[in-house]
């Protein structure tokens, strides 16, 4: 029985990685297509979003299966409580991939400091997405730690790129949509930050029994 048990988490923690290289991909798609203006390159965001959406609705299945046939003990138990909470965040990370792309074909030919740090951005919470994910996988605390931290500097880039574009706003006025869809962008960059931080702290639970205060 419980060697059953340990493949069914092995396959649980297989479609995690798979769900969170589609989060890393539908990113970096999203950026890349952004940076370019690239409307063609968006537009392959939407069924990596909704691969996303497919792989949470197998992944629930796979933890409420383990959960009703398996019995788990405290510590297998907060890890499959944890992977529930944690594909929540991955999809939501999808979906704002996907609001990401969608601002692409109003960036098409712009090139200015705002969209040099909005890339930088785009590679810090990259970064954290995967890091997050490898933590879970590895059930390693120091590295959920280190993305809890990193936090910060995805937070610093959003507040810098606001402030330069509100001054943007106040000395060239006409361009108010467009500041508009760059400060969005960046709060759904700032968004996927947090929900990266939000799997580092259930990969703390899920080793731990402690967890700090998830963001919103």
């Amino acid at each position: 029985m419980r060697s059953r048990f340990d493949q069914q988490l092995q396959e649980l923690n297989s479609k995690l990685i798979e769900m969170g290289a589609l989060c890393e991909e539908s990113i970096a798609l999203a950026a890349k297509a952004l940076l370019g203006g690239d409307g063609e390159l968006a537009s392959r965001v939407v069924p990596l979003s909704r691969e996303i959406n497919n792989m949470e609705r197998e992944i629930e299945s796979l933890c409420l299966k383990l959960l009703l046939q398996q019995q788990p003990v405290a510590g297998d138990l907060r890890l499959i409580s944890a992977a529930l909470r944690m594909i929540t965040d991955m999809e939501r990370i999808g979906d704002q991939a996907e609001d990401i792309a969608e601002m692409a074909p109003f960036m098409a030919g712009r090139e200015d400091r705002e969209l040099g740090r909005i890339g930088e951005m785009a590679r810090a919470a990259i970064a954290m997405v995967t890091d997050s994910v490898t933590a879970f996988v590895d059930r390693d605390t120091s590295l959920a730690a280190e993305v809890i931290g990193r936090d910060d500097v995805v937070d610093g880039y959003f507040a810098r790129i606001k402030q330069s574009l509100i001054e943007a706003l106040v000395s060239k006025p006409q361009e108010g949509e467009y500041v508009l869809d760059v400060l969005m962008v960046a709060k759904y960059l700032e968004r996927i930050g947090d929900h990266a931080t939000n799997i580092a702290s259930w990969v703390v639970y899920s080793v731990t029994g402690v967890h700090g205060e998830e963001k919103a």
